[in-house]
């Protein structure tokens, strides 16, 4: 497969990830999603579970090329790159999480009793509350320990290597009630001593009440290393080679191991995004291994391109686009998003349907940003 091609399959690729993750993180209102359209609760799967962990393994396959420059070994240049992107990605996403809260306090002062100086200035080194972790600093430490173990194991132990991370964890959630909703879960007693309970998902004084259980904590950040390694391999795999026949079956085949071994193991380690378990990881790295296959298959070997500019668009600028939507996200929940939900939608239609075009419309507002992005052939690499 020509390299162009290559890139245009995983474009599309990125590009429906992100597509999702914004549809799914953006309702019109969050007391009307549809099933498929929320996180499982604790255990068990939905559409929506996949989104996140489809992106984490295309940054594993774009992690090889990337590295490939190096000769995937250690070097100043490589490790400097690095760590200076996943700072860069970690910093962000605490950005977007300060940016959260300044703005709710902003907006909450805006009755006329504070002048503006004194709405801005409210608030504004939030430590007490601000929220440590999240979705891209997830991102930002598995591409750290992905990228450390890539350039530090030979690609012959690479595979075996990320069975191992899960195993390891595997016991670790045995022996500290890693599966059980509690406060004694091991994920949660380290998130609250490293960072305390302030700083955690659901912690924090605006979080309401509840447990403080932070879905991308300290320790289940380990199984998103094997994650990485997964999609290395499959990175690897296309990298060298060269026949599209060759490589849909072995995606194929990948991912039909994954998702069985996945299936196997769910009767003794359940399924659960919320503490990224190793079946976890194995099912949504196989599901993405053949969705992979199908693309390759559709775009490359049918030549079937026309309906894949859409999704290319959001696939050429994928980080910045998905920061550009927090931030816009944020603006307009305090802003306009309940007059655009509950006036003009769910007015004259039925409320779970109005959130949905709600979340399709702001789709569609970012995709026509990422479009301007993509004309002027301005790519943001975070």
């Amino acid at each position: 497969m020509k390299t162009e091609n290559r890139l245009l399959a995983l474009d599309v690729f990125r590009g429906i990830t992100i597509a999702g993750m914004i549809l799914v993180n953006d309702p019109g209102s969050w007391s009307a999603v549809y099933a498929p359209l929320c996180h499982a609760s604790w255990n068990g799967l939905t559409p929506t579970d996949l989104v996140f962990p489809f992106f984490m393994f295309i940054m594993g396959i774009s992690m090889y090329f990337s590295l490939r420059r190096y000769n995937s070994l250690f070097s100043r240049g490589a490790v400097a790159k690095i760590f200076r992107r996943a700072v860069l990605i970690f910093l962000i996403g605490l950005g977007i999480n300060w940016f959260a809260l300044w703005f709710g306090t902003f907006m909450s002062m805006g009755n006329g009793e504070f002048t503006f100086w004194e709405r801005f200035t409210q608030n504004i080194f939030p430590v007490a509350d601000i929220r440590i972790l999240g979705v891209l600093q997830r991102l930002a430490l598995a591409y750290l320990g992905g990228a450390i173990l890539c350039l530090g194991i030979r690609p012959r132990y690479q595979l075996f290597t990320a069975v191992m991370i899960l195993v390891g964890y595997f016991v670790i959630l045995v022996v500290g009630e890693g599966f059980i909703r509690s406060e004694h879960n091991i994920l949660s007693v380290v998130d609250r001593a490293v960072l305390g309970v302030r700083h955690l998902y659901g912690g924090g004084a605006s979080s309401g009440a509840g447990m403080a259980f932070d879905p991308e904590g300290l320790l289940s950040t380990l199984p998103c290393f094997a994650h990485v390694l997964f999609g290395v391999c499959m990175g690897r795999m296309l990298g060298e080679v060269k026949e599209n026949e060759i490589r849909i079956r072995q995606l194929f085949i990948f991912g039909t191991i994954l998702l069985f071994a996945g299936y196997l193991w769910s009767y003794a380690c359940p399924v659960n995004k919320r503490i990224w378990s190793p079946t976890y990881v194995l099912i949504s790295c196989g599901a993405a291994s053949l969705l992979f296959a199908l693309l390759i298959y559709w775009i490359d070997v049918k030549g079937y391109k026309r309906g894949c500019r859409f999704f290319e668009v959001f696939g050429v600028n994928p980080l910045f686009i998905y920061v550009w939507s927090e931030i816009v996200a944020i603006v307009l929940a305090y802003t306009f998003q309940d007059k655009i939900y509950t006036v003009v939608l769910a007015s004259w239609l039925e409320a779970y349907f109005a959130s949905l075009v709600y979340a399709l419309l702001y789709v569609m507002l970012n995709w026509g940003f990422a479009y301007i992005l993509y004309k002027r052939h301005i790519y943001i690499k975070i």
